[in-house]
């Protein structure tokens, strides 16, 4: 899928994951990290609200992919998703009435549109953005932007804030006890998923995204993850084979955790693999 040029004044639907962003330690080796496994290539914009200034648009081929940028220090690290609202100012007053509280905005960004920081209901940072008419976005094609998981440990209070935010449909893919996993849904396509983790988390890990890279299924996720150890990254779960493909769940050189998936690698029923917490220092 690519969100891509539109003359529509909303060409983004609200409650679709719009970008995505990682908020690293030093800009510069987690350039060569996902350029190395990615191919990713880089442009530099100035960006006073980060920490030096800077701001790296990552690209396949011409078309963006996400950001990076060099966050403050003792500011939050890792892949945040970015999701879509058709106006900041009014998403802001429903985040605070659905038990959400905003950190940050909203702030109009030049040629950009306007962001918005918050805290959902469940105690996840959250990113909302009110993005303009030529927004450009690619998704679902080998290494970019397939989909994210909210892990959280109260699922009832993720489900009430993003379904009543968003007017998401919801279903169950777990049995709801042993395995709580969920899909949002915008006209019965998910658009995301929310997870109360299990005994493979610790009980002190706090609710994050995690977020989800395509394969190329000739590559294939096995030699992806022997990739990432050869640049400087880890494997935090070995590849493993779920009913939406085959996937391994990866750490870049500073720590920050993201997945990788192979969508043609199907297999029947489900389990996650009991490992140590990903987040776990």
């Amino acid at each position: 899928m690519t969100i891509g040029p539109s003359s529509t004044p909303s060409p983004v639907p609200a409650g679709i994951p719009c970008w995505i962003e990682l908020a690293c330690r030093e800009q510069a080796v987690a350039e060569r990290f996902y350029g190395a496994l990615f191919g990713w290539e880089y442009t530099t914009q100035r960006d006073p609200a980060t920490s030096d200034g800077r701001y790296a648009i990552a690209a396949l081929g011409s078309v963006p992919v996400g950001g990076l940028y060099r966050a403050a220090q003792g500011a939050p690290l890792g892949w945040m998703p970015h999701i879509s609202v058709p106006h900041t100012a009014s998403a802001a007053e429903w985040v605070e009435h659905l038990g959400g509280r905003i950190t940050l905005g909203p702030v109009a960004i030049p040629d950009r549109g306007t962001i918005m920081h918050a805290i959902d209901a469940c105690g996840a940072p959250v990113v909302f953005w009110e993005v303009p008419p030529n927004w450009e976005f690619v998704t679902g094609i080998p290494n970019t932007f397939s989909g994210a998981d909210l892990n959280t440990h109260d699922g009832v209070a993720a489900d009430h804030f993003y379904t009543k935010l968003f007017t998401y449909g919801s279903h169950q893919i777990g049995d709801g006890e042993t395995l709580d996993y969920v899909e949002w849904l915008i006209e019965h396509e998910p658009v995301l998923y929310r997870y109360v983790m299990g005994s493979e988390y610790s009980l002190d890990t706090p609710p994050h995204w995690l977020v989800y890279f395509d394969i190329d299924p000739a590559r294939g996720v096995d030699a992806v993850a022997g990739e990432a150890l050869m640049h400087g990254g880890t494997v935090v779960i070995q590849p493993y084979d779920t009913p939406f493909g085959r996937m391994s769940i990866l750490a870049d050189p500073e720590g920050a955790v993201f997945a990788v998936i192979d969508h043609s690698r199907v297999a029947e029923g489900w389990g996650r693999a009991e490992v140590d917490d990903p987040y776990d220092d």
